[in-house]
């Protein structure tokens, strides 16, 4: 393919991210966004071959439609439930994502919500701030010979459990292909997935969102739940049915939530969004405030879909990108999404 021609569009973008892509691409017509893709925003990428966005940009059918040029998409990302992969095989377009690059990172800020939990951190400091030192509610308990469930054991679920196993944890795993050799050389035990629930103190989830995942934490799995157990989730919101995550806050079921991700992602800034059109065509409303419920709850901790948010990471990102990028203009294109 003739770089020079090609137009290449990156969304969610920012300043020192520009600077690093301008110089990895100097041979290609660049565009760049800041911001997310929105009605106001589509027109500046209309004519780009090749399209970069992050997880917070939509790329449905309408907006693929819109985009007559478009060949190929390099989401920044190793989810791609952002992006309409039935119309993409209808136009022929290829999407690569970005398999690994914050497997570290991601399991390191799912045991920072352990440990905050375990430890009452964000209490502790709140308490701190306000001059209180007295030790009232701060109790909290030890990892060493607690249970903890990963659901998934891809890269992420890997770090987990090696970090897991520096706690001295007792791990139980659940996933749709077992890797024996792994399980006896870091030592863990595969499980079915209701056997996880039923025996672990912390379950922790590591693996895609798609229709087979959706709601795995729904009213029937919740009777399944160890009493008093809790629940990390840095992977995606649509795991967790959210007024399940209520009820079992309610029933004591979960002594604990800490979340990096939630069901509906869609925020409210101003309350006329509300009234918007496009708000209650793209957010579902109730799960909007049982998210915000679930936020002033003492015992939740909720951090803005950040786990993976390192500048080591983003920095693999972006090579992971250009490499995707490169690979697909010399015609052999890699990590596609098939």
């Amino acid at each position: 393919m003739d770089n020079q021609k090609l137009k290449i569009g990156f969304l969610e973008i920012e300043k020192w991210e520009t600077d690093y892509l301008k110089s990895a691409l100097s041979g290609f017509d660049l565009v760049f966004d800041e911001n997310k893709l929105s009605p106001e925003n589509l027109a500046n990428i209309s004519k780009v071959n090749i399209l970069s966005p992050f997880i917070y940009s939509q790329i449905d059918k309408i907006t693929l439609d819109s985009l007559k040029s478009l060949k190929y998409i390099a989401t920044r990302s190793t989810g791609f439930d952002h992006i309409d992969l039935k119309t993409c095989g209808k136009r022929d377009i290829l999407v690569s994502n970005v398999p690994t690059y914050g497997e570290n990172t991601v399991a390191e800020h799912a045991f920072a919500l352990i440990l905050a939990l375990s430890r009452k951190i964000p209490l502790s400091v709140e308490k701190t701030k306000r001059e209180d030192f007295s030790l009232d509610n701060l109790r909290g308990f030890d990892l060493k010979g607690k249970t903890l469930g990963v659901v998934g054991s891809g890269n992420i679920g890997r770090h987990v459990i090696r970090i897991a196993k520096g706690f001295e944890m007792n791990i139980l795993v659940y996933d749709i292909k077992n890797d024996q050799k792994l399980a006896k050389e870091i030592g863990f035990r595969y499980v079915s997935l209701n056997k996880l629930f039923q025996n672990s103190d912390i379950v922790t989830f590591h693996l895609p969102y798609n229709k087979a995942t959706h709601h795995l934490v729904n009213l029937e799995t919740l009777k399944l739940l160890k009493k008093g157990c809790y629940l990390i989730n840095t992977a995606r919101g649509g795991i967790c049915d959210t007024g399940v995550l209520l009820k079992g806050l309610k029933e004591g079921i979960f002594a604990g939530l800490g979340l990096d991700v939630l069901e509906e992602e869609c925020f409210i800034r101003e309350e006329r969004e509300l009234l918007s059109a496009n708000f209650k065509k793209v957010c579902d409303l109730r799960t909007v405030l049982e998210n915000h419920i679930l936020i002033n709850q003492p015992n939740v901790i909720i951090t803005p879909h950040n786990a993976f948010n390192s500048r080591e990471a983003l920095t693999r990102i972006l090579d992971a990108t250009i490499e995707n990028i490169k690979s697909f203009t010399k015609g052999e294109p890699i990590n596609l999404i098939k």
